[in-house]
Parts: structure tokens; C-alpha cells; sequence
């Protein structure tokens, strides 16, 4: 994000590249946790990301990224929620969630964590698939399959 502010085409492409694939799965948890289909999930990351490229002079360079990105996706979720007219009463509590700490470990795109996950016996692919595919709480997948976390 930084490199792109200052010119970097390529850094602020690849940045936006993560930045969809991390919202994406995030969008899909969401929908689910209020209830709705994940079928508009990506009308969420698309307005996530048009929010983050005009709003990206707001972002303070000397604090994580992270945490401003999640914001911007947590109000355009929540505005999906009311604008298809979510019954019932939501909580924006219920879509706080804590930003991970930076991982060292290289982020796959879903195409490559789905071909890896064919590779898998059923079970053991259903449980990848669930996590880093369909964005859902470790927790929330033993509890589905009946096993400990």
C-alpha cells in the first residue's frame, strides 16, 4: 500500500490482488454469521476496494494497514446487510473481529489452496476448504464435523 501511494503501479496492483483475496473470504464469513448466502460476497469486496482506492489518503503510513482495511470492509458489509434489508437485529459486535497478526507465510490464491485440497482425502479437504475457502472459525468447522477443534 505504502509503495503504491508513491507511484508503484505494480506494488499497489499486487497489494489490491491480496487485499481481494483476504476480503473475499472475510465477506463470505460474514454473510454466513448474519445468515445470508455468500452470493454477495463479491459485490462486498468490489465495494471494499473502490472505498479503499478513494479513501486511500486517509490511511495513516505509520500504523498497520490491516486494521484500516478491515474497517472500511466491516462498514460496506454492514451496509450490504441493511441495504438487502437484513431482519432481525444485528449487532455490529457480531463483525468485530481481530485482524491476525502479520504471518511470514506466503498467502495462496484460492485457485492454488482448492487444487491442493483435491489432493486430500475428503475430510481433511472439506476442513481446508471450509477455512481458508469459506472463511469460517476453526471452531465453527469441528463443531460442523463433530470432532475437537
Amino acid at each position: 500500500m505504502l509503495a503504491g501511494r508513491g507511484g508503484d503501479e505494480a506494488a499497489y496492483r499486487a497489494f489490491l490482488t491480496h487485499a481481494s483475496s483476504y476480503l473475499r473470504g472475510w465477506a463470505r464469513a460474514g454473510l454466513a454469521r448474519a445468515g445470508r448466502s455468500a452470493s454477495d460476497a463479491e459485490d462486498i469486496v468490489q465495494e471494499t476496494l473502490i472505498a479503499l482506492h478513494t479513501r486511500r489518503h486517509t490511511w495513516d503510513d505509520a500504523q498497520p494497514v490491516g486494521p484500516w482495511l478491515h474497517g472500511i470492509a466491516r462498514h460496506k458489509l454492514i451496509d450490504a446487510l441493511r441495504k438487502r434489508g437484513a431482519h432481525g437485529h444485528l449487532s455490529v459486535d457480531e463483525f468485530a473481529e481481530i485482524i491476525p497478526a502479520p504471518s511470514h507465510e506466503p498467502d495462496l490464491p484460492e485457485s492454488d489452496i482448492l487444487r491442493m485440497a483435491a489432493a486430500l482425502p475428503d475430510r481433511q479437504a472439506s476442513i481446508v476448504r471450509s477455512i481458508f475457502v469459506d472463511g469460517k472459525r476453526t471452531a465453527e468447522v469441528a463443531a460442523s464435523l463433530g470432532m475437537k477443534e
